[in-house]
């Protein structure tokens, strides 16, 4: 006689979160003990942001979209939590999982927590130790109400065990954002984004140099003196090398809120800015670069893992192992700093690393078969 199926619920919200859940969905499919039921929760309702990762991530379209959208970290916190009590009570599930470090990570953990659901937590035990990251709060609280805590890195199975977080409810897993990378890496190197971009020599298949820049962190766009310093860095680095720049949306509308949308286009600049893009694109985009340019958590694993440069525009990482064994380098926030570590990647004196222990393409398998052992 079978065993009834376990019914887990995936939470999903920001764009991080659909790399993440998709290595989980595709290591649960085949197993019958499992019945994943996915809920958006729409903290990332642009479709170049959400609805494309469905898409190119063989994601199941979600269960129930809670289409929360945006607003201020209580606003949206709150709606997140209203909408997903009702799911958890009508859905009654075994275990709520949840990745990363966004409000929908710590919205959904609540929730589920106050109804007694256990939570599993994926990127457990990061820290930046920096206290005014929204995300920081966000890690430290979802840690302390997570009954699962799968780490990715050791570090940050060091910060669990500071924290008084009992051992046994802490699992080194390795990333499963590194599973999904492996999982598409071949039908990301078919993309046509080179040639689209005209960053192919002769329009071939070999690409020219460039370099790629994301930016979306609070602490960068949101105060203008800041954005506008790392522009005018931006600027400059460009005429060195081309540099592609897929705008986030929050930060389009601050360069345009500050009156700083002509950098874009500054003379002598060859900033090439452009709408989000697709997954497979980016990764396309980001393996032939030659140095990334990111305060993206998620992007500085990424490089690491394929063996490209990358510099990170924050005064802190919650990723350590990134640098201690991987490409990225912390730049910090002023311009003389980041000047002075592009020139030095441009000369050829770059970061090369190896994969860490673990980042291997089968952290959600393992994670799977801890959570069979769990509830067997």
């Amino acid at each position: 006689m079978s065993l009834p199926r376990r019914k887990i619920t995936l939470v999903v919200g920001a764009r991080p979160n659909f790399m993440k859940v998709a290595a989980l969905v595709e290591a649960m499919v085949s197993d019958t003990r499992w019945q994943p039921y996915l809920v958006h929760t729409g903290q990332h309702y642009d479709a170049e942001l959400s609805e494309v990762f469905f898409d190119q991530l063989k994601l199941p379209r979600p269960d129930v979209n809670l289409g929360v959208g945006s607003g201020s970290h209580a606003s949206q916190t709150a709606h997140i939590m209203l909408r997903f009590e009702t799911v958890l009570e009508e859905h009654k599930p075994d275990l709520v999982v949840v990745v990363g470090d966004v409000n929908s990570t710590l919205a959904c953990s609540l929730v589920a927590a106050k109804l007694c659901i256990p939570v599993a937590h994926i990127e457990a035990g990061l820290r930046s130790f920096d206290r005014t990251m929204p995300e920081e709060i966000n890690r430290m609280l979802t840690d302390a109400l997570a009954e699962y805590l799968f780490a990715s890195e050791p570090a940050a199975v060091n910060n669990l065990r500071r924290e008084g977080i009992p051992e046994q409810r802490v699992f080194l897993v390795g990333n499963v954002m590194i599973d999904t990378l492996k999982r598409f890496l071949l039908l990301a190197r078919k993309s046509r984004i080179h040639e689209q971009l005209r960053l192919s020599v002769d329009g071939k298949s070999v690409p020219c140099p460039y370099a790629v820049l994301t930016l979306h962190r609070h602490s960068n766009v949101d105060q203008r003196e800041r954005l506008q310093g790392l522009m005018d860095a931006i600027c400059q680095i460009s005429q060195q090398i081309p540099m592609v720049f897929p705008v986030h949306p929050r930060t389009r509308k601050q360069l345009s809120d500050f009156g700083l949308d002509d950098l874009l286009a500054k003379k002598g600049s060859r900033i090439m800015p452009l709408p989000p893009l697709a997954y497979l694109d980016f990764v396309a985009l980001m393996e032939k670069a030659t140095f990334v340019m990111t305060d993206s958590g998620g992007i500085q694993e990424e490089t690491t893992v394929l063996d490209v440069p990358c510099l990170t525009v924050r005064e802190n990482t919650e990723r350590p192992i990134t640098v201690s064994e991987g490409t990225n380098e912390i730049v910090g926030t002023s311009p003389e700093k980041i000047l002075l570590a592009a020139a030095k990647i441009l000369r050829g004196e770059s970061k090369r690393a190896q994969a860490p222990a673990l980042w291997d393409g089968f952290a959600a398998r393992r994670i799977v078969h801890i959570l069979e052992e769990q509830y067997s």
